[in-house]
């Protein structure tokens, strides 16, 4: 994707796919994570009646899933960083009242991201808490945690970036409002 080509309405259209890509891969990873924490529950469980543990797959199955997160996230903060770098290259004059639709439709995407991205926290927390303590098997539990600092701090730019395109689209529909 060539951005240094893009208008300012190429780039929000391109911003806008962006964090749908980027909130369906979090949200399939919130999925995944709730299906790893009800295996570890039960894995717990099982060890501490002294049951022989059934799920033998658990610990690569799990690290697996940190490894696929990490190449996803790290694909798209390569996505990321010409799309935040080109909105940079803008003054604030570029940013036309015309395209108040366009951003107002990134902006949503954006907090849909952020919503999504406060899903995965919160199932990070929760499985941090099943975890805790258990030892039974050498889960790559750090790069979870590196995931989601990432995916965190990515969504946090994503947020500044929308709500600064917001303010300048803004500052200029209230030129042209009469009121």
């Amino acid at each position: 994707m060539n951005v240094k080509k893009f208008t300012p309405e190429q780039l929000l259209e391109a911003i806008s796919v962006q964090c749908d890509v980027l909130r369906a891969q979090t949200v399939r990873a919130s999925a995944e994570l709730t299906e790893l924490n009800r295996r570890l529950a039960q894995i717990v469980q099982q060890l501490r009646k002294n049951i022989e543990v059934r799920d033998s797959a658990f610990a690569g199955d799990f690290n697996g899933f940190c490894q696929d997160l990490r190449k996803e996230l790290d694909a798209q903060d390569s996505l990321w960083q010409p799309l935040r770098a080109r909105t940079r290259t803008y003054q604030p004059n570029d940013w036309k009242a015309e395209l108040g639709l366009a951003v107002k439709s990134m902006n949503m995407r954006a907090k849909a991201l952020s919503r999504a991205c406060d899903e995965f926290t919160t199932m990070y927390d929760v499985f941090s808490h099943t975890y805790k303590n258990f030892t039974a098997a050498k889960l790559n539990v750090w790069l979870l945690t590196s995931c989601q600092n990432d995916l965190e701090s990515l969504t946090g730019k994503i947020l500044f970036l929308a709500r600064e395109i917001a303010k300048q689209t803004e500052a200029k529909r209230g030129e042209n409002v009469i009121g």
